[in-house]
């Protein structure tokens, strides 16, 4: 098979992998609705971990030779999606929605674009890694595949508790996992140079992912009014830091 074959196939196969949760998460709707606000805090774990566990340290290895600034690509991630949320709610307000669907329809876009990005650079990555060894490139897909699952299941429990109904989470998401076959085709056929560029990328999702969590996430904790419920939020916010780090470690000492 030509690398170009093993570069499709197992992208397809790390983007099937990823999306596998959240699948099955929405096979079970009634209960999945049922807990999709808990989901949201360990959505917030799981991108606040996925950005200072996992895609700094990657930007700051790659960038610290390219003299690339990742702080400050971070910064300007954080700082973006600052400027996307704003326009959305000003749109919003332009077409009479009410205060708490402002909220809902605001963050499911910053959720799509964050992911959409995120699953590009995954797409770079596998590539680049199978133009350098075959062996590699499957290791670092089942890796991409691993790590994404329960970002996946907390995203599809975000959106459902947003109000996005099942097939448009579905369709959605589908969506922004073949943002991964862009970046994968991109890298194939202009190679090293994209690969400047990655640190970057890396830099801005991390921002995506940690304006997402602390503007939008964490806020309903604190704002939840039964005490038992707070709790168990907060929970939820560390067990998803926890499945992040645990998973993340697991697979450093894998490979």
């Amino acid at each position: 098979m030509p690398v170009l074959g093993y570069i499709l196939f197992f992208t397809l196969l790390g983007s099937i992998g990823a999306l596998t949760g959240g699948f099955i998460l929405l096979s079970r709707e009634k209960f999945a609705l049922k807990v999709s606000h808990y989901l949201a805090s360990f959505a917030a774990g799981v991108l606040l971990a996925s950005a200072f566990f996992d895609l700094l340290p990657e930007a700051l290895h790659e960038g610290e030779e390219m003299g690339i600034n990742v702080f400050f690509w971070t910064l300007m991630g954080i700082l973006l999606f600052f400027a996307i949320e704003r326009f959305i709610h000003w749109f919003h307000h332009h077409e009479e929605y009410h205060e708490h669907e402002k909220e809902g329809q605001s963050t499911i876009p910053l959720i799509v674009i964050g992911d959409t990005v995120h699953n590009f650079v995954d797409g770079i990555v596998i590539a680049a890694t199978f133009l350098v060894d075959i062996q590699l490139g499957i290791v670092t897909t089942l890796a991409v595949a691993a790590h994404e699952i329960p970002q996946e299941i907390a995203d599809f429990g975000l959106m459902l508790h947003k109000g996005l109904s099942r097939m448009k989470i579905i369709l959605v998401n589908i969506a922004s996992a073949s943002a991964a076959f862009l970046g994968a085709l991109i890298t194939y056929f202009l190679g090293s140079f994209l690969e400047s560029y990655i640190p970057v990328a890396v830099a801005l999702t991390a921002g995506f992912f940690i304006y997402i969590a602390t503007s939008d996430l964490i806020p309903e904790i604190h704002y939840e009014k039964n005490r038992g419920a707070a709790l168990a939020k907060t929970a939820l916010l560390f067990l998803g830091l926890a499945v992040i780090w645990l998973s993340l470690s697991f697979l450093e000492h894998g490979t």
